[in-house]
Order: C-alpha cells, then sequence, then structure tokens
C-alpha cells in the first residue's frame, strides 16, 4: 500500500467563493481527495458558505476543525485553501494557531484580486443594480450549497465580494498578517506561531492560438477575458488572482502554466494540459510528511 502521502496530521481541503464539496460525483477539488487518499492521507472537505466574508466562513471552518478533532484525536490539521479558502484557513490560523499544523495557499488572493476590485467599482453601493445582482449571486450560492446538502449555510454575495477587493482584504492583512511577504513579490515567513506557511500559483501563458485543445475549455477561455482586466499584474495572472498577489510564505512556484480553476484540476472535457495540477497536492502532502506534519 502506497503511504508516501500519510501525513501525520489530516488535511482539510477548503473550497474559494461559489465552491461546494461535492455535487453528485462531481467534486470542487477535481481527483484531488481521491488521489490523495489513494496515497495514504487522510482527507476531509469542511462544508462552508459557498459565498460569504472571510471571517464568517472561517468560523464555520473552525468549528468544523474542532469536532474532526474530537472525532478522530488528531490534535491539528493541514489546511489547504483555493482561492478565497486561502484566506478562511489563514483566519483560523491566526485565532487559533494551535489547532493548525500548516496552511497552504492555492491561487490565494493574498493580497486582494484585481477582478473583484473591477466588479466593485462596476456597482455603486446602495444603487439597483447591485442591489439585484448581490441578492441574484447570494440566491445562487444558496442553490449550490442546496445541491451539495447543505441548504442551511448562510450565504452573503456581497460580503464576499467585499472580502476579496484589495481594500479589502488590505484589512484583513492588518489583523492578520501572518505569513505575507514584506516586499511585493517575495517571500513571507515560512513558519509563525508553530504554523508553516505555504504558497502556490500559476498564470495564463501564451496566446490562445497555441493553446491546442484547451480552446475547447470554456472556463479558460472566460479566465482568459477576466485575465484581461488586470492592470497591475497583465500577463501575471491566472484570471481571477495575480501571481505576487498569491504569494504566502513558503512561495514553492507562482507560474505554473495552469488558470484559477485549472489548480484544482477543473476542466472541460476534451481540453488539454501540459501540466497534471493533481501531482502538486500528492508532492505538497509528501513535503508536509517530511516536515513532519
Amino acid at each position: 500500500m502506497d503511504e508516501s502521502a500519510n501525513t501525520q496530521y489530516p488535511i482539510l481541503l477548503v473550497h474559494g467563493l461559489f465552491g461546494f464539496d461535492r455535487i453528485g460525483p462531481h467534486h470542487y477539488f477535481n481527483g484531488i481527495k481521491q488521489a490523495l487518499n489513494e496515497c495514504g492521507a487522510s482527507v476531509f472537505t469542511p462544508i462552508i458558505s459557498a459565498a460569504n466574508g472571510n471571517e464568517a466562513r472561517g468560523d464555520q471552518l473552525l468549528k468544523q476543525i474542532h469536532n474532526l478533532r474530537r472525532q478522530t484525536g488528531a490534535q491539528r490539521v493541514n489546511l489547504i485553501g483555493h482561492s478565497q479558502g486561502a484566506l478562511t484557513a489563514r483566519y483560523v490560523a491566526a485565532i487559533a494557531p494551535e489547532v493548525v499544523a500548516s496552511v497552504t495557499s492555492v491561487s490565494g488572493p493574498n493580497h486582494g484580486s484585481e477582478l473583484a476590485d473591477r466588479l466593485r467599482l462596476a456597482f455603486v453601493p446602495g444603487r439597483l443594480p447591485e442591489t439585484v445582482t448581490a441578492a441574484l449571486t447570494t440566491a445562487l450560492s444558496s442553490f449550490v450549497s442546496s445541491l451539495s446538502g447543505h441548504p442551511q449555510l448562510p450565504q452573503h454575495a456581497l460580503n464576499a465580494l467585499n472580502a476579496l477587493t484589495t481594500e479589502g482584504v488590505t484589512a484583513f492583512n492588518l489583523k492578520y498578517p501572518q505569513g505575507l511577504p514584506t516586499t511585493w513579490g517575495g517571500m513571507g515567513a515560512g513558519q509563525v506561531n508553530d504554523v508553516l506557511y505555504y504558497s502556490w500559483s500559476g498564470i495564463i501563458k501564451g496566446s490562445r492560438v497555441a493553446e491546442s485543445l484547451n480552446l475547447l475549455d470554456p472556463l479558460h477561455n472566460a479566465l482568459r477575458v477576466f485575465g484581461s482586466f488586470f492592470t497591475r499584474e497583465t500577463r501575471q495572472n491566472d484570471g481571477m488572482v495575480g501571481r505576487f498577489s498569491s504569494h504566502l510564505g513558503q512561495v514553492i512556484r507562482s507560474d505554473y502554466p495552469l488558470d484559477h480553476l485549472d489548480t484544482i484540476n477543473q476542466v472541460a472535457r476534451g481540453s488539454r494540459r501540459s501540466f497534471n495540477p493533481v501531482e502538486l497536492y500528492l508532492e505538497h502532502a509528501k513535503r508536509l510528511k517530511q516536515a513532519g506534519l
């Protein structure tokens, strides 16, 4: 039996905005939990709101960590958060470091998202377009949670958007700075309060013509459009998060040839990538194991 990813502490995969644990046979972290399990890891996917603020989602996550610790006897957990899930995990590690062994940010907007900034500017606070859009996206979040079997989760799309803007994340970082780089594009402290911090992310590279069957992926094409709205990290983003904005702790790499959804192995049928994102999670589990986590 393969035990190469059998970490000392359980791994929790924390989803991002509009995310879920699973809907029917479809998992948010597509094929990743199964691959980790097959290599000996103990993996869980916590149930948190599809859309809400970082702290609200973090409180939900912390409650489930306490429940998991009681059920399994594990003293601590390894948190791997994708997108907003990285901020959710960071919050928990900041307020309860005694229950967290490591935080890994995957495509996390640790310094904010330029895409969120653009969306925020498009909707004047208190005006009808903002009210209608917020209601529709909150309803979408509730629908996603219902499909995943958790209709009771509170949803607040406007809080989620505000939490992902540069302004919102800057305020968040003032309260929870653990693992953040002190210089733009640099690395942060690899260990704070006995919690190890890691990050990795990708960028959209090359032209559409050069991407072969990846052109058949509608999600990738949409992300290419989103990426065109970036001004600070033009051509250095994954469609939702800028390369250097994703940096946290020990930066494993921030320019993998993967878009924002590729890093959770979400891809349309028939598309093709030159890089297997599932391998990143397996390699990282082995890294955590070697670190005694």
